[in-house]
């Protein structure tokens, strides 16, 4: 039996070079038997983290009312998460960064995971990526037994579709099929 994988897509724009590397991924992964859910958080709404507390008091509850319940759902049953986010200004995107920042409320609870990345970027050069790496490395370090199995660096892709025709699609597909 396959396992159970989440494809966090934080790209601004639907298809967009990033989003189509998590495609390509799920393709890899469902073919392969395992049970793949996409979020496209851009389709969703989540608010910024308070601080307020709420949720050391509430068992991980948040005081917010938004989507982030659903996603928070997803994360602790799966075993395997993609983050997957364009590169702007050397870091991740602004939701990916929100919505890692809710993940407080519960990330004493996200446990056992295989960790992928996917990153675009128009810049070419592992330099390009290094802060976002290290942004996602920062939430991976504040969770326990993870390991992160996979990372792709997609530099040299600006135009919406331009992914299309490097190895990176191949690439993610293959990830995703060795899952």
């Amino acid at each position: 039996m396959g396992k159970r994988v989440l494809i966090i897509s934080s790209s601004p724009r639907k298809n967009g070079n990033s989003d189509t590397l998590c495609h390509s991924f799920a393709k890899g992964a469902k073919e392969n038997g395992s049970e793949v859910t996409e979020i496209f958080i851009n389709d969703k709404k989540i608010n910024y983290c308070k601080a307020c507390g709420y949720c050391e008091t509430h068992n991980g509850a948040c005081s917010q009312k938004d989507d982030m319940d659903e996603i928070i759902d997803e994360v602790l049953k799966s075993d395997v998460i993609v983050f997957s986010s364009p590169v702007y200004f050397y870091s991740i995107s602004g939701q990916l960064k929100t919505l890692i920042d809710r993940l407080v409320a519960v990330y004493t609870k996200i446990t056992g995971k295989e960790i992928y990345y996917l990153l675009t970027a128009a810049e070419n050069g592992k330099s390009t990526f290094d802060r976002a790496d290290a942004c996602l490395d920062g939430l991976c370090d504040c969770l326990s037994d993870i390991k992160i199995k996979g990372m792709i660096y997609a530099g040299g892709v600006w135009k919406k579709g331009e992914i299309n025709s490097t190895r990176y699609i191949q690439q993610a597909y293959d990830m995703g099929a060795a899952v």
